[in-house]
């Protein structure tokens, strides 16, 4: 879908719009479709996770030097950090040495490096990097959540699901509707803007190229 950028379009309403082929596109995949449908194993949903573990530790050890950044700034929010949450499911999934197994995939490890581009060198990327994972895992994040505890037996928002459970946002809807205002206050013009929503894009197509290389790893039978 194409959208152009005009200052009378809520940017949230342009970005969310304008990605909508490509979120739709990495929600679709076959290992995404396999897993959640109970056809994969539990190996499959920790290799998963592993991957998730290289992203947001490029999103969020950068967090602190973009802390005061005009633009990345307002979005650097404690309560939305992940990390320690999926170290702790990883712990649960693979033991107690589980940073000694733990490798990325080859499109994991581009998708990270250029979250991590955009965090040292433009601000405006890494926001378009923020928004796709993380409003992402307060939206359809859930439903992996359901279905990982349906399929496996975790415990209710318990150990190896704690990546999904955002304990410090007692109420998501208003939370995402406090960020989408935070993407409609952005201080950029209308051509950052554009370069914004073509990161949202590009992270997308990163994110779908991790899920068809887990797919490759987890073929089903035939």
């Amino acid at each position: 879908m194409n959208a152009s950028v005009t200052s009378d379009t809520a940017f949230s309403t342009l970005i969310r719009t304008a990605s909508h082929e490509q979120h739709t596109e990495a929600e679709t995949t076959t290992f995404m479709g396999d897993m959640l449908g109970g056809k994969l194993g539990v190996e499959a949903y920790a290799r998963y996770t592993e991957q998730l573990w290289f992203v947001y530790e490029a999103l969020e050890s950068a967090a602190p030097a973009l802390a005061d950044d005009p633009v990345a700034g307002p979005f650097v929010q404690p309560e939305l950090m992940r990390l320690g949450a999926l170290e702790r499911d990883l712990e649960h999934l693979r033991g107690p040495g589980w940073r000694a197994t733990l490798t990325a995939l080859p499109a994991t490890e581009e998708y990270a490096e250029r979250v991590a581009e955009c965090a040292r060198t433009w601000a405006g990327g890494y926001v378009a990097h923020h928004y796709t994972r993380y409003l992402g895992d307060l939206s359809g994040g859930q439903i992996i959540r359901d279905r990982a505890e349906k399929t496996w037996g975790f415990a209710k928002k318990g150990d190896g699901v704690r990546f999904y459970v955002f304990e410090e946002i007692t109420n998501p809807a208003a939370f995402k509707r406090g960020y989408r205002e935070l993407l409609d206050r952005v201080r950029v013009d209308d051509l950052e803007k554009q370069r914004i929503v073509s990161e949202c894009k590009r992270a997308f197509s990163l994110n779908t190229a991790v899920f068809l290389a887990l797919g490759e790893e987890f073929p089903l039978s035939a």
